[in-house]
């Protein structure tokens, strides 16, 4: 290696030094960007810097950006910095891995001082260097498993919780990145089995993932590690989030990930009440006939506001509908046996069914001058019909077919969309041939 490499190499190492140091002064960054070289100048200027005279101080301010918890990172030497700290962290957990294999040799009897063994400098080492290699490369697989194993060696709360801030920081710039998120679930995991404070970290989990979903849309990841989180809830915090999520979802009607969430608290909320033994039927069928009438309500609201836009509002309406079927039509020995209750919920199916051909044909009106809105708006609400008619037990069909026949669901589904008239056929053939 020659002077100028070897010169290059310390440079690299110098500025490395620099980025852990930020990230060890101020360990409530929260964001972390990556920004071009010609747009430091403008950001120190607005931040009220004036460049140093001194050369590592020039570098350091042309190279890093730290201010209100924020870190920018000058995209001109990421390549450069990833390469150093990976090779400090590569070093540092190759000396850790030695470490424990010296530690399992000295036999069985020592197994328990094998944390006290480690060399508390060779750990943060690997912390350190690691953190900083995570936050230029999120799926570097490697470090995220070294930490778990430091972490499990520390036995300490605090650390479990450091890594719930450190993964936070990645999905600041990597929102979809699957390691960040895998690291998460260990880290709940982990803590939901030492930690009686449980319910708090998983309500903030919650924000996060709200927060993250708003500036990165259609984030599979996020919304499904939102999903996992509702087994760890109680019921007071279903029941909140049930109408928290009501809110981001009237603003967001096209992402499906939310309504999809929204019925995984649903079903947690009904498994919870089935497991609860002491509960009669009658309030258990009571209270969830009402939340689901609510949801189907809302879920109607919101599919003749956003005429004809989002098929998201009709397939949350199948979950519901399916459910609606399966269980209060096809369960009616749950029932309650007395008063106006068992009236009202023995009559159920025959309202349920009203209303959703109401929808239907107020879904059904295309207007002359229409625009492709309405047609969309016609063709979603005839095929979920369609759908609808095959879930009806065959007690329940004859009712049904004396207020609904399937050729005037093909008459609205050819005028609403007539170049896809042969599909509208096969479809309406499988359902009238399910009938005989």
């Amino acid at each position: 290696m020659n002077e100028d490499e070897l010169r290059s190499e310390a440079k690299m190492v110098d500025i490395l030094n620099q980025f852990e140091h930020i990230l060890e002064s101020d360990p409530h960054i929260d964001e972390v960007g990556f920004v071009h070289p010609s747009q430091f100048f403008k950001l120190n200027e607005k931040a009220g810097h004036s460049l140093p005279s001194s050369d590592s101080s020039a570098d350091r301010n042309s190279v890093f950006w730290n201010k209100d918890h924020k870190l920018g990172i000058s995209t001109q030497v990421l390549l450069p910095l990833y390469k150093a700290s990976k090779d400090a962290f590569m070093t540092a957990n190759r000396q850790f891995k030695e470490l424990n294999s010296t530690s399992d040799v000295s036999g069985a009897e020592n197994s328990l001082c094998t944390s006290l063994s480690l060399d508390d400098s060779i750990e943060s080492a690997v912390m350190k260097h690691s953190r900083a290699l995570l936050l230029l490369s999120c799926d570097f697989g490697t470090a995220w498993h070294s930490r778990k194993l430091v972490v499990l060696e520390k036995h300490k709360l605090s650390a479990l919780l450091d890594e719930l801030l450190l993964s936070a920081l990645v999905l600041s710039y990597s929102p979809k990145s699957e390691y960040a998120w895998g690291h998460r679930k260990w880290v709940i995991k982990s803590i939901s089995e030492k930690c009686s404070t449980l319910p708090e970290i998983v309500t903030k989990e919650s924000e996060l993932v709200e927060k993250i979903a708003e500036r990165s849309k259609m984030n599979y990841r996020a919304w499904n590690h939102r999903c996992w989180l509702v087994s760890y809830m109680t019921r007071e915090q279903l029941l909140h989030e049930l109408k928290r999520s009501r809110n981001w979802a009237n603003l967001h009607v096209a992402d499906h990930s939310c309504f999809h969430y929204r019925s995984q608290l649903m079903l947690k909320i009904l498994e919870d009440r089935c497991c609860e033994q002491e509960i009669s039927s009658s309030g258990y069928s009571v209270e969830i006939y009402l939340l689901w009438k609510d949801e189907l309500d809302w879920d109607e609201m919101l599919i003749k506001r956003y005429i004809g836009r989002e098929g998201a509002l009709w397939l949350h309406r199948r979950f519901l509908s399916l459910f609606w079927i399966k269980h209060f039509l096809a369960d009616h020995t749950g029932l309650s046996s007395h008063g106006k209750q068992k009236t009202s919920m023995n009559d159920d199916f025959s309202v349920f069914m009203d209303n959703e051909l109401h929808l239907l044909h107020s879904c059904s009106i295309i207007p002359d001058n229409s625009f492709d809105d309405y047609q969309a708006q016609a063709m979603h609400s005839a095929t979920y019909m369609l759908w609808l008619i095959k879930q009806i037990p065959d007690s329940c069909r004859i009712e049904l077919q004396g207020k609904l026949k399937t050729e005037h669901l093909k008459a609205l589904l050819n005028k609403a969309c007539p170049e896809r008239s042969s599909t509208w056929d096969c479809l309406t053939g499988y359902v009238e041939a399910s009938d005989h």
